[in-house]
């Protein structure tokens, strides 16, 4: 398959966008968050100082650490780099802008939110990353993955074909939106779980950390139940996958290869998740599993946005096939 500048500038700016998102979880698995207690600089500088007699007047030296004041600067670079990347992104959708238009629409969206999320980033700061702004910089942060998804999916209509019938495509294509709210929702829950460990080990006398799932209180308890939610649906999608492929003929099974193997990195994704989570309250939420637990919500849900976007944008019904 041979792409154009474009794809290959979208590709490998929801690859850098992933990254990022990664790398933030890292910050707050790190404790960085407030490693630079101001925005857009760090201690006033556009270099931070490497060590506390290097800070500048003004700031407290006590909450001085050079490891997170450094981790959380890093964090910031990748996130202007993603900006160019998203910049160079538009700039090269201007090509579709008469041919495929929602392509040009769709970067430019996502230049104007990532813009956004950078405002975003700072107002987290001088909250002090205060509570529920965490959660929205979070959901953005998916949602421009998403846009840049749609962005280039749309710009390469020809990419994949998948035979189906009628009743299958709808079918499955409910099952993927019924999937992709429900993870969104838990990953909001799990945000806020997130924020309330924040609270709790920032506080005075702070509780052991094997100690901290049980000071969570009810948004700990809905998000473990929730999660039955999530594993029931799963299983139900599961099933119906597993007589689709079953009922399918070995030329079939090639035809439909890449919608199978999302029919199965759905379910895969979706498990892992939830063991994440239960070694998460187990092994008392050591920073590792805290850092794939976000990275792996944030595939899990591009995963979901593809296989709905190949059912909505990319699909022939065997009724198409026949006519």
């Amino acid at each position: 398959m041979k792409l154009n500048f474009y794809q290959k500038t979208a590709i490998s700016t929801v690859g850098a966008t992933l990254f990022l998102i990664m790398v933030g979880g890292i910050v707050r698995a790190s404790g960085a968050g407030l490693g630079c207690p101001d925005w857009p600089k760090c201690y006033g500088l556009w270099i931070p100082p490497m060590q506390v007699s290097d800070v500048p007047a003004g700031f407290d030296l006590a909450s001085f650490n050079a490891l997170k004041t450094w981790t959380e600067y890093i964090n910031r670079l990748i996130g202007v780099l993603v900006g160019l990347f998203i910049t160079a992104n538009f700039l090269s959708s201007i090509r579709y802008r008469k041919t495929k238009p929602s392509v040009t629409i769709s970067s430019f969206i996502a230049l104007v939110l990532v813009l956004f999320q950078a405002w975003l980033g700072g107002q987290v700061v001088r909250s002090g990353l205060s509570t529920g702004i965490i959660t929205l910089h979070m959901l953005l942060a998916m949602i421009i993955v998403g846009v840049l998804l749609y962005a280039s999916f749309k710009s390469k209509e020809e990419f994949v074909l998948i035979r189906l019938h009628a009743g299958q495509k709808r079918q499955f294509l409910n099952y993927g939106i019924a999937l992709g709210i429900l993870v969104v929702i838990q990953m909001i829950l799990g945000t806020q779980v997130r924020e309330g460990v924040d609270t709790i080990k920032d506080v005075i006398m702070a509780p052991n950390r094997s100690l901290w799932i049980e000071e969570l209180g009810l948004i700990y308890k809905v998000h473990r139940s929730f999660s039955w939610v999530l594993l029931l649906t799963t299983i139900a999608f599961s099933y119906r996958s597993f007589t689709y492929y079953s009922a399918l003929t070995n030329s079939e099974r090639k035809e439909n290869r890449l919608f199978i193997v999302l029919t199965m990195a759905i379910p895969i994704g979706i498990v892992s998740q939830v063991l994440v989570g239960v070694g998460l309250q187990w092994l008392h939420m050591p920073g590792l599993l805290q850092v794939l637990h976000l990275i792996g919500v944030a595939l899990l849900l591009s995963v979901l946005f593809i296989y709905i976007l190949i059912l909505t944008q990319r699909t022939t019904t065997s009724e198409a096939f026949a006519a």
